[in-house]
């Protein structure tokens, strides 16, 4: 039998073994399990084996236990294969707890049938000592249910032995009205529907368990195993498994013990356990059918064609033999399917490494596509020849035309193991093929393996120079530690003006990245001026954002200009789509919103399924940056999950996509999720030494943190956007985007009721601002000041500079923009008891917000309202979201220090401040506001105790009480 966990009676857990087991993607089909088991007298999970039933009847267990309200009788038995042959076996594990009490209780006969079948007493004879153990077995479950809840769990329903199933079925079948449940698990084939529910009391509720998602596996995996698998092996295991955690968790465990090896047809291990749980039918076929469905597992794309031209004499035949057990199958197209992508894998590597051999050489007779057979003849000559490399790198080049990057990579690291070991030259320059397909397809750690291998080797600087620069393609943002791999780079390619050319690109590059602008133009200069047309439209391209950054947009499109005519616009293959990007960002960054939009979907309808996973996580974070800006919140949030499923089944880490993810969220989803995606984005960026990202993360970040309206929220705002204020300047960088993030800035220190330096930053922004800036710019600085004169107490002239920026903000396709402005005009003017001034406005961004998916804007505008609301129903005076933290820290006792500690502003800003605060109370002391503030309260009908602000907000209208958060020190000044 299989262990026994039991369940005692009256009030038992689970027992940890099987507690601890992972519920990985089946929360909501066991939220739905306890849903149905309030409903119903019982649940029914069935599924293949593996697929979790175990863990879930578990689960469901132990939440009923946890959830009881009383001590419940739970009686448990987990049937094995052998145990289906001994009858009453079931029955003797479900009544091993129940007390001889409870049997001493029956009348005679069926006292003496139960404690027979229980090996208590002497074996039942004839069909009435059966029914005798039947009625017994029902009075007894009536005893306990009587005396309280009663849960009956099999876990097992197909190994229950049959005299156990037809006393369970004749019992719950006449349970009806008691306090009893059951929760059942029973294995049946993938689709099928279980054979036993007569098991189960009638209404049981049978619940099919379906396969994992590929993310959930992913994350199974990372949990059990204590590491992630490398994304290769990961893939595999993911398909083999197709969803069943058991599966899973045997083949990673395997991979990552073994690994897989491109030699062997990177055919994962199959551990000989689950080998003969799989094949136990297939070993009782025939020779001729194994050999057949060993050359159809090889296969990639098995089919009775394919097996008849590998010379096979009757696979129709072989395969109906396979069919009729289940095993695998010709579907009326003629391709041959496997029962499940384990039983392929099963057979593949059950097979000795000979018969493997043959099948690949049969394959690479057989089929005509060259990638198949190139992939068929290395696995069938596991051995150094010339021959056969040369065809792996032929095919090689033929998957990347094809657009198969990951199957170019396969095939020239191939062709560079059989190349043999006395042409060196060739293996390095096969090695690098490979490398660069494999940056080509996202396989970054295979790209710098393969170039850190000819790179050790070589004696050659040309392909030393070739390693470097496919390391640095491979170190995507990371590349702040190259400064030597390129001044060393340069050094083997002295005298070739192209490779130095390449290289002053990459070195260009990494000064943008780094912020170190001036650098970086000098060498994207040099390149342009010495490289070969592809090298000249990268540099000109790297020199335009070099100028964007600086705020020398003219100069910025006149190098754009140069490199889109060198590289034929779109059409050019990734240089153009790079470029084409680029075009689009400053578009966006010009206001110029519906053209960007215009040339990113374009774009993305050109590239297709063609480009690289670089190229399209570059062009869906393009995307999401000009949807947020024009209002596509709902859109933006799509874009993003398509761009991080992109980076997941890459296998890479990706601090763009992650501040993509941020910045969706950040306008049309959770402000919680922003923060945590944009904290992702900001460790990434700071651990790749990429400050053009690091700048981007922080500023979203601070944008997240600034949604919140509150004290707190402003204050975490004001330290990750003065790390950009800081970044900016040391790049000196003046482009639109960092002016906007200036008036995010400052309006964050206005939050804070530091006045005086959120006009500091306002007058550098100006001071920084081109001629030419765009009008979004001028509107973003305008709320800015607008809200800074509100704050100093000038709220008429406040809302004019704030109506000024609506005017601005009206003229272009940004509702974003107008909805924040209309929603800090709307406070502006409430807090002047300007009314139905505050209603009109704050009514049109509800409206808008709620249009454009803005949803973290929408519940703003409706908290503007509610105050709004709150305020005419005759509340206490108006404060700011700082002034009424202030006047409850203060009026609580708290000194101007431990006021200016907590909420991260200076003393002085305290001290003006708590002056407003009094003014608005008609106050002059600090004891006169705390009995203000009670009036107050007492007057709004409102109770307080000591340290709560629940009055306070009753009485007074405020924004929304500070979120916790951990200490930080903000200094304002840097």
């Amino acid at each position: 039998m299989r262990e026994d966990h039991g369940c005692h009676p009256h009030g038992t857990k689970w027992p940890a073994a099987v507690r601890m087991r992972p519920l990985t993607g089946r929360h909501e089909l066991l939220a739905a399990a306890r849903a149905e088991l309030t409903a119903r007298p019982g649940v029914l999970f069935h599924g293949p084996a593996g697929i979790g039933k175990s863990t879930l009847v578990a689960a469901l267990v132990n939440s009923l236990a946890a959830q009881a309200p009383s001590a419940c009788t739970v009686l448990h038995c987990a049937p094995a294969q052998e145990d289906a042959r001994l009858p009453f076996a079931g029955l003797v594990d479900l009544f091993a707890r129940v007390p001889d009490s409870r049997l001493d209780a029956l009348p005679p006969e069926p006292r003496a049938a139960l404690r027979a079948a229980l090996l208590r007493g002497r074996e039942p004879a004839g069909d009435q000592g059966r029914l005798a153990v039947r009625v017994a077995v029902l009075e007894v479950l009536r005893a306990l249910a009587a005396a309280g809840p009663v849960l009956l769990v099999v876990d097992g329903l197909q190994w229950l032995d049959a005299p156990s199933a037809e006393v369970l079925a004749f019992a719950v079948r006449r349970v009806g009205g008691l306090d009893l449940r059951m929760v059942a698990a029973e294995r049946v084939t993938e689709g099928e529907q279980p054979e036993r529910p007569h098991c189960c009391p009638p209404d049981t509720a049978e619940l099919a368990v379906p396969p994992l998602a590929d993310g959930e596996t992913e994350h199974l995996l990372r949990t059990a195993l204590g590491a992630g698998l490398p994304p290769a092996l990961l893939r595999a295991v993911q398909d083999t498994a197709a969803g069943n955690p058991s599966y899973a968790l045997e083949l990673g465990r395997a991979a990552l013990r073994e690994g897989a090896s491109a030699d062997s047809g990177g055919a994962l291990p199959v551990p000989r356990r689950l080998r003969a749980l799989v094949l136990d039918q297939v070993r009782t076929l025939s020779e001729a059918v194994r050999r057949t469905l060993l050359v159809a597992s090889a296969a990639a794309l098995p089919s009775l064609t394919v097996l008849r031209a590998a010379g096979l004499p009757d696979p129709a035949a072989d395969l109906a033999a396979a069919e009729r057990l289940g095993v695998a199958a010709a579907g009326a197209d003629g391709t041959v399917r496997f029962r499940h992508p384990l039983v392929r894998a099963a057979v593949y590597a059950d097979a000795p490494e000979y018969a493997r051999r043959q099948a690949h050489t049969l394959l690479a007779r057989a089929v005509a596509e060259p990638v198949e057979r190139a992939r068929h003849l290395a696995h069938a000559r596991p051995y150094e020849d010339e021959a056969t490399a040369r065809t792996l790198l032929a095919a090689a080049a033929h998957a990347r035309r094809h657009g198969t990057s990951d199957a170019a990579c396969e095939l020239a690291g191939l062709a560079a193991r059989r190349t043999p070991a006395d042409r060196p030259a060739d293996r390095a320059d096969r090695l690098l093929a490979a490398a660069e397909y494999a940056c080509d397809a996202g396989q970054l750690q295979e790209a710098a393996q393969a170039a850190g291998t000819v790179l050790a080797e070589s004696g050659s600087a040309h392909r030393r120079v070739r390693a470097r620069l496919i390391l640095l393609r491979g170190a995507g943002q990371a590349l702040e530690g190259t400064r030597d791999l390129i001044e060393d780079g340069l050094r083997d390619a002295a005298g070739d003006p192209r490779a130095e050319a390449r290289l002053h690109h990459w070195a260009a590059v990494r000064g943008l990245l780094c912020g170190e602008l001036a650098e970086a133009a000098r060498h994207a200069r040099r390149a342009a001026e010495t490289g070969d047309t592809d090298t000249r439209i990268e540099a000109l391209a790297t020199l335009a954002r070099v100028r964007s950054l600086a705020g020398e947009a003219g100069a910025a499109d006149a190098a754009l200009a140069e490199a889109l005519a060198l590289a034929g616009g779109a059409g050019g293959g990734p240089a153009g789509w790079r470029l084409v990007r680029m075009r689009a960002i400053l578009a966006l960054d010009a206001d110029r919103v519906t053209e960007a939009r215009e040339q990113v979907d374009a774009l993305l309808a050109a590239i297709g399924a063609v480009a690289g996973v670089e190229e399209t996580v570059a062009t869906l974070v393009s995307l999401v940056r000009i949807q947020v800006r024009s209002g596509h919140c709902r859109a933006a949030l799509h874009t993003a999950a398509r761009c991080s499923r992109a980076v997941a089944e890459a296998g890479v880490r990706s601090a763009p996509a992650w501040y993509a993810a941020a910045l969706a969220e950040t306008a049309g989803g959770s402000t919680e999720e922003a923060r945590h995606l944009a904290e992702q984005a900001v460790r990434a960026s700071e651990a790749d030494g990429d400050r053009l990202f690091l700048v981007r993360a922080l500023a979203v970040l601070g944008q997240a943190e600034l949604l919140g309206g509150d004290p707190r929220g402003a204050a975490a705002a004001v330290e990750a956007l003065s790390r950009v204020k800081r970044l900016g300047e040391a790049m000196c960088a003046a482009d639109p985007p960092l002016l906007h993030w200036y008036g995010d800035l400052a309006e964050a220190l206005v939050v804070l009721g530091e006045t005086d330096a959120a006009g500091d930053v306002v007058r550098e922004a100006y001071g920084r601002m081109p001629g030419d800036a765009p009008d979004s710019v001028v509107a973003a600085l305008e709320r800015a000041e607008g809200l800074r004169e509100a704050g100093l107490g000038r709220a008429r002239e406040g809302a004019a500079r704030l109506r000024a920026a609506i005017d601005l903000l009206r003229q272009l396709p940004l509702p974003v923009e107008l909805v924040r402005t209309l929603i800090a005009l709307g406070a502006v003017e409430r807090r002047a008891r300007r009314r139905n001034a505050a209603r009109v406005v704050l009514g049109e961004a509800l409206e808008t917000a709620a249009r454009i998916g803005a949803v973290p804007l929408e519940a703003r505008a409706r908290d503007e309202l509610a105050r709004l609301e709150a305020a005419e129903r005759g509340g206490g005076p108006e404060l700011t979201p700082t002034e009424a933290r202030i006047a409850e820290l203060v009026g609580g006792g708290a000194t101007n220090r431990e006021v200016a500690a907590e909420l991260f502003i200076s003393v002085k800003t305290v001290e003006g401040t708590l002056s407003r605060v009094y003014r608005k109370f008609g106050v002059r002391s600090r004891t006169a506001l705390a009995h203000a503030m009670a009036v107050a309260v007492i007057a709004s009908g409102a109770s307080v105790d000591a340290g709560d602000d629940g009055g306070l907000k009753q009485a007074v209208t405020v924004s929304q009480p500070a979120r916790p958060r951990t200490s930080r020190v903000v200094d304002t000044r840097r």
